[in-house]
């Protein structure tokens, strides 16, 4: 594949295209022989520099990716072309430049790889997992963790949630959503009996799309695999990519893409889909909670 077909295939923007030619640079680098000190050498920039490069974790100057292709002998005008012109849309901005004062750089990253994923496979204890989150029900979620924002801010921080649902699931070649949520998610009335409810409503929804499986975990099963807290899997559909873990914490994020690491998750990840209710059980399950919160907004 080349890298212009790579660049075709990525709805990801800048933070999957940097992957995809770090990727690239990698591979063209070792069949050459070269080390990663002497590229960096050629550069003017360090070993580690070349390795954060290489995993796509930093922005590309273009002038570095021509020197680099010296060194690795790629002298085809058009195959340097290609290359040089995903460097180029490798630093350009995705559609959340516009949310950029809100967002920190570890959450941009997240939004990119989000937008490039074939699977998402996430665990939600506390919340809805956001792509499923009502425009009421993320309000009352973001002044959780936003107390002292002005009311526009808040404002634009659940337009910009609500954006996320729309960038992946209104495309025909967006990602498929297997979410495992704790009962206590779908219990805890966050916003309110009535938001809450208009929340449980949405679930029912939309756990009959065709890309979306939701299961829950009840509490009568006890103790599970998820007890660490939250965590999302991302899957790619371009080989070259490894599954990268994702793990938000209050003010910063873990990305883990080691094979131990992945695994580990993974199997938490089978686990708990078997410990949770079936997703053709999740219907009748919801539908019993949207009948205690009738009941008690009727009481």
């Amino acid at each position: 594949m080349t890298a212009a077909q790579l660049d075709g295939d990525s709805a990801g923007g800048p933070t999957v295209r940097r992957m995809l030619l770090g990727a690239q640079l990698r591979r063209l680098r070792e069949a050459r022989g070269v080390g990663r000190e002497e590229a960096g050498w050629e550069i003017r920039a360090s070993e580690s520099k070349i390795s954060r490069m290489e995993l796509g974790r930093v922005s590309f100057k273009e002038r570095d990716v021509a020197d680099l292709l010296t060194l690795y002998g790629v002298v085809d005008d058009a195959q340097r072309d290609e290359l040089l012109s995903l460097a180029r849309r490798a630093n350009t901005a995705g559609w959340w430049h516009t949310y950029g004062d809100l967002l920190p750089s570890w959450f941009q990253s997240y939004l990119g790889l989000e937008a490039a994923a074939a699977v998402i496979r996430t665990y939600e204890v506390q919340f809805v997992p956001g792509l499923l989150q009502t425009a009421d029900y993320a309000r009352a979620v973001i002044r959780l963790g936003h107390g002292a924002a002005t009311a526009a801010e808040i404002d634009r921080r659940v337009e910009l949630r609500m954006a996320r649902q729309q960038q992946l699931f209104g495309r025909p070649d967006g990602p498929r959503l297997w979410a495992v949520v704790d009962e206590a998610a779908i219990r805890r009335p966050i916003g309110g009996l009535a938001v809450m409810r208009a929340q449980v409503a949405q679930l029912i929804e939309a756990a009959a799309r065709p890309r979306v499986q939701l299961q829950v975990v009840p509490f009568r099963a006890g103790g599970h695999a998820g007890s660490g807290g939250a965590f999302t899997i991302l899957r790619f559909r371009d080989p070259d990519l490894p599954d990268v873990v994702y793990i938000e914490q209050l003010t910063s994020a873990l990305y883990l893409d080691r094979r131990e690491d992945l695994d580990q998750y993974a199997l938490a990840m089978e686990q708990l889909s078997v410990q949770a209710e079936p997703p053709s059980r999740t219907p009748q399950l919801l539908a019993g909670v949207l009948q205690e919160l009738d009941a008690a907004l009727a009481g």
